[in-house]
């Protein structure tokens, strides 16, 4: 373990400076944690702290699920920034991996996890952003870490400002997502309009005269939990071969995580799913991580059987799932990072997304410009819709040569 404590008057981090009163601490300090077992205690008595703010996938059971299962378990570490009181006012999951030379720290989850924040206190968000970045820093040369990089960092998290998103780069996508409650029929009336639940009940009943009586469901175990995946990997697989691109969820350790986070008494995610109650056939299933106050989407597929599709079974689940969540007391309901006509449809609010890197050695600082360049790049092409429609050909050929 790693603990730095700065008590200069003036400190650098990388080729700043940041300065303070003389003989006055700063306001924060850090310490690096190897491993996600010496943390475990600590982390879910914060999670479960009333003034704690973070996402579902900031929980220590998806956190650990997923890495876990994938691998990077033996690459994590855990940052914990404290007051001059000792207070834990943030930890930030991390994965600590050198390739070609440099040594990064980056937020956990990948494209699995929507948002990659932190674990933080409201009171936090006050906090100069120079002395956040100042503290992680300082601990990061201390363990020799080259940079910072937190990429899916919100600009703002329940209305506090999240202090790794200060001085990020806008990203590609934003997210979407919506506010729940209290009254489940009064949500459905705003999130869908009267037009939109007339065909909704129209499609509902012409399905159930085709296809027979139908079930919204909630795996209630791990067992219902691992067949409805197991349905929701057959239509997935179906449609990715039909785009011609790689399915993310083929890997093993992938399903083993989802399985593994679905699972138990208090699971990091919930499966819901659309089905034929006579023969048990799955029309439509949506995955989400949840926390006691948020239901956010990882996942949906849907029956590309003609027979069943024109009947938007997607969009029926999604409809009684904003319900569902909604009588079970679950204040917010999002859908993730990226642009889909179904969140378009329903989706309230645009959730800001950046990405930060804070470098720490000059190594660092050559990779942040490189990272910052990339990530520009990338926004333009998605923005211009001819740059994008050329960018997907040259996806494709590469797909089919390799």
């Amino acid at each position: 373990m790693v603990a730095i404590v700065h008590r200069q008057s003036e400190r650098r981090v990388g080729d700043e400076a940041v300065r303070s009163a003389p003989g006055v601490l700063p306001v924060l300090s850090a310490e690096i944690l190897p491993g996600l077992g010496a943390a475990e205690a600590l982390w879910r008595a914060f999670e479960a702290a009333p003034d704690c703010l973070a996402s579902p996938y900031q929980r220590f059971a998806w956190v650990s699920s997923y890495l876990g299962e994938t691998g990077d378990i033996e690459r994590s570490r855990v940052a914990i920034l404290r007051d001059q009181a000792g207070r834990v006012r943030m930890l930030m999951p991390l994965v600590v991996q050198t390739r070609h030379g440099i040594t990064l720290a980056r937020s956990m989850g990948d494209t699995h996890a929507n948002y990659h924040l932190s674990l933080f206190t409201r009171d936090t968000a006050a906090v100069p952003a120079e002395e956040v970045r100042a503290a992680l820093v300082a601990a990061g040369a201390g363990v020799g870490i080259d940079a910072f990089a937190f990429a899916h960092q919100p600009r703002l998290w329940e209305g506090a400002p999240n202090p790794l998103a200060r001085g990020g780069e806008p990203e590609a996508s934003d997210a979407y997502g919506l506010v729940l409650g209290p009254d489940p029929d009064a949500t459905i009336r705003r999130v869908f309009s009267a037009d939109a639940r007339k065909k909704l009940r129209s499609k509902e009943k012409r399905l159930i005269e085709a296809l027979g009586e139908i079930a919204y469901h909630r795996a209630a175990d791990g067992e219902e939990a691992r067949a409805i995946l197991a349905a929701f990997y057959r239509q997935k697989a179906a449609r990715f071969a039909g785009m011609g691109i790689l399915d993310p969820y083929a890997p093993e350790a992938i399903r083993r995580f989802l399985e593994r986070a679905a699972s138990g008494d208090d699971p990091a995610m919930e499966v819901h799913a659309l089905r034929v109650v006579a023969t048990g056939r799955i029309l439509a299933v949506f995955g989400g991580a949840v926390n006691a106050t948020r239901y956010s989407g990882m996942m949906t597929s849907f029956d590309a059987d003609p027979e069943v599709s024109r009947f938007s079974p997607g969009d029926l689940l999604l409809h009684h799932l904003v319900g569902e969540q909604t009588a079970r007391g679950r204040l917010s309901f999002d859908l993730g990072v990226g642009e889909a006509r179904y969140k378009a449809s329903i989706c309230d609010e645009t959730i800001a997304l950046v990405e930060t890197v804070w470098p720490v050695s000059l190594r660092g600082h050559a990779y942040a410009q490189m990272r910052t360049a990339l990530t520009r790049m990338k926004r333009r092409v998605k923005g211009d819709p001819r740059l994008f429609a050329a960018a997907s050909r040259v996806r494709s050929l590469l797909r089919r040569r390799g």
